[in-house]
């Protein structure tokens, strides 16, 4: 295939950045590291129409401590990463389709060897995880990013696959979890986990899905679980035939799976809705005998790399997202729930947050990346970025459907924020919204520091890299209490 040019070619260096330019001022409370999970292709693809969820992993942080940053960036050197390496050249074909792969590396009932590892950070029970679901975590060295191997929680971890977004539960340490296609590629197996906050299994159950479907995120409670089906479908005949894992069948209804917390298979109850994508959440909880769940959902495939399975082009207009609260009666005798927009006329760009003090519990503000099309674009610095261009960072009123923002600038665009609380018991949503800012006039990447009491100021702080980074996919904030950074 072509080279990959411009801003978002593949990087392909590790990097160390000691003592960082620094505009404005870190705020002094701010000690710990913002740990980034992203990818790029060291080897180009072998299939040009290739998902990108498929480019090796690369882990990045940036240290802060004492108000001065340093940054370091690392490939996570997984068994399919150091094959290719020493290869020379791409062995995996289409995303999570190891029938694709060069003979030798198909690995078909070892997914941990095929994984890019590329998707989200955890930091649980003194350890620091990468991960990707179509395997169980990776360990990582939180001081020199170097990668130590897969984790199985003390062997007590039995899914072949673990989700890329655990829930911790602040109050218990608890870490909850699950793996789909369990068993192996295609399964209908979905196996749900409480680990304890030592980091070893106490709470297992076995599931069965509806319909085998991506299950990239979910929500808990304090009280229940919450499991979204939505019509990114597979089967061992398309994988066999050389095709990408996901497709869309827009023909397949939405199906949420709720289930106590502590229960077990028999408790598992499925309601029914019309076919949207759940691709992240912001938070859930449980209010007598109602759940409800509130999250960006699209009203069709999000992702154009994912065809469709009756071959129709992909429509941009079903791709956006819109903030919904989704309410389940489990005292009903039917399997519906009821849905509603929680803020009108804004469609946002996925990756919803929270303030995590809040998970599972009722809570006020989600943030997201947005694009703020009344904000300016300034193409004749940028260049021809404008369709790439998240803007801004918006704090959502759950309550009353309004919302503040940050703007990045007009030559800049967001990736994932996450929300730093100003002290331990500082209001919800009292404190700082970070990310990462690619500046496309100067071909370099920054961390952005706001302060939510008053997002329209702008930054706070930016940190600066003399490149541009690594496409992010997940961020999270570890404060030094959580994981020792040296």
């Amino acid at each position: 295939m072509p080279a990959m040019r411009g801003f978002f070619a593949p990087q392909r260096f590790e990097a160390d950045v000691w003592d960082c330019e620094v505009e404005g001022t870190i705020p002094p409370a701010l000690s710990g590291a913002f740990v980034r999970v992203g990818s790029d292709w060291n080897y180009p693809p072998r299939h040009s129409d290739d998902a990108p969820f498929n480019q090796d992993g690369y882990i990045s942080m940036f240290r802060i401590k004492g108000g001065r940053a340093s940054y370091k960036g690392r490939w996570v050197k997984t068994p399919r990463f150091l094959n290719c390496n020493k290869a020379g050249r791409q062995l995996y074909g289409y995303y999570r389709n190891p029938f694709d792969n060069e003979p030798g590396f198909q690995n078909i009932d070892k997914p941990w060897l095929n994984t890019v590892m590329n998707t989200a950070v955890l930091a649980h029970a003194g350890k620091l995880m990468v991960l990707k679901e179509d395997s169980r975590p990776y360990a990582v060295d939180p001081v020199t990013l170097d990668t130590l191997g897969e984790w199985d929680f003390h062997g007590g971890y039995k899914s072949q696959t673990f989700t890329a977004h655990p829930k911790v539960d602040n109050r218990t340490g608890e870490l909850l979890a699950y793996g789909f296609e369990a068993t192996g590629l295609a399964s209908d197996d979905l196996f749900y986990y409480v680990i304890d906050a030592g980091g070893r299994v106490k709470h297992e159950v076995r599931l069965k899905v509806p319909y085998v479907s991506m299950i990239h995120d979910w929500a808990v409670t304090e009280s229940h679980v919450i499991f979204p089906v939505f019509p990114y479908c597979t089967s061992m005949e398309q994988l066999r035939a050389g095709q990408i894992h996901w497709k869309w069948d827009e023909g397949r209804p939405t199906m949420i799976g709720i289930m106590p917390r502590y229960g077990s298979p028999r408790d598992i109850r499925w309601f029914k809705g019309p076919a949207r994508a759940i691709v992240h959440t912001f938070n859930a909880r449980t209010v007598g005998s109602k759940v409800i769940l509130e999250t960006p959902s699209f009203d069709g495939n999000p992702f154009p790399f994912f065809p469709a399975t009756n071959g129709a082009k992909w429509d941009p207009v079903k791709g956006r997202a819109f903030i919904r609260r989704m309410t389940f009666d489990l005292a009903s005798d039917h399997d519906g729930y009821v849905e509603e927009i929680l803020v009108p006329g804004l469609n946002v760009v996925d990756l919803g947050r929270i303030d995590d003090r809040y998970t599972g519990r009722d809570n006020r503000y989600g943030f997201a990346p947005f694009r703020d099309d009344s904000k300016p674009f300034d193409a004749a610095r940028a260049g021809n970025a404008g369709g790439r261009v998240t803007n801004s960072y918006g704090m959502f009123d759950l309550k009353e459907g309004t919302w503040r923002s940050f703007f990045a600038g007009p030559t800049h665009s967001l990736q994932e924020p996450d929300f730093i609380p100003r002290s331990p018991d500082a209001p919800e949503g009292d404190g700082w919204l970070i990310g990462v800012a690619n500046n496309y006039a100067e071909s370099r990447s920054e961390m952005v520091i706001a302060d939510t009491r008053d997002l329209a100021a702008g930054a706070v702080a930016r940190i600066i890299l003399p490149f541009r980074s690594n496409v992010q996919v997940h961020g999270r904030w570890f404060s030094d209490k959580e994981i020792a950074f040296g």
